[in-house]
């Protein structure tokens, strides 16, 4: 594979089309808010700002969002934790046209979920889940690397990352969000089964 296509992901319709095992299949496929199933999975369950701020979108963004080429966007990056572990890293673009009328409380979220905001509000309606595995090279990995390596971590570069995205629309605003599973997601179906023991 040459180095520039590494900049983008093969997104895929099926999730049965990036060959995930059962388990992490079964996250990419989580039908509703994935905020509400990552509470239900975890005592405690945080949403971590890294960063919210223009930037240019990436290469396998642009299109999805209705541009011709990679421009500037309003970009949100997070961490989805559970029990203090980092399980999805989550990364949202908005175009620069997008009106606050679009999306009222996207500028103000701070730590809170996009997802309790996209999923309860009626004028908001949801596209097709899209998936793909993310590959040593992405740009989105390297984002999750760098937010890992500041805690000890870091991304092996021997393991798969599976992701999803999903494009939002709101009166005339459109927003796409991609969603990396890491692979500590897969240690909170035994957490779960765990608590209920208790």
């Amino acid at each position: 594979m040459r180095p520039a296509s590494l900049h983008r992901a093969r997104w895929l319709a099926h999730a049965d089309g990036v060959h995930a095992d059962a388990a992490m299949r079964d996250w990419l496929t989580t039908p509703g808010s994935l905020t509400v199933r990552l509470i239900a999975h975890s005592r405690q369950f945080r949403v971590q700002k890294l960063r919210q701020a223009p930037n240019v979108c990436l290469a396998d963004e642009a299109a999805a969002i209705g541009l011709a080429r990679p421009r500037r966007v309003w970009e949100r990056e997070v961490l989805l934790r559970c029990d203090g572990a980092p399980v999805v890293y989550g990364h949202t673009v908005v175009p620069m046209n997008a009106t606050a009328q679009d999306w009222p409380l996207f500028s103000a979220l701070g730590e809170r979920s996009l997802g309790t905001t996209l999923f309860y509000d009626p004028r908001v309606v949801r596209g097709q889940l899209e998936f793909a595995r993310i590959r040593p090279g992405h740009p989105l990995l390297a984002r999750v690397d760098a937010a890992l390596q500041r805690e000890g971590l870091g991304v092996r570069p021997d393991t798969i990352h599976y992701a999803r995205r999903c494009v939002y629309r709101r009166r005339q605003g459109l927003l796409l969000v991609t969603e990396v599973f890491l692979p500590a997601v897969l240690d909170l179906a035994a957490a779960k089964q765990t608590m209920n023991v208790k």
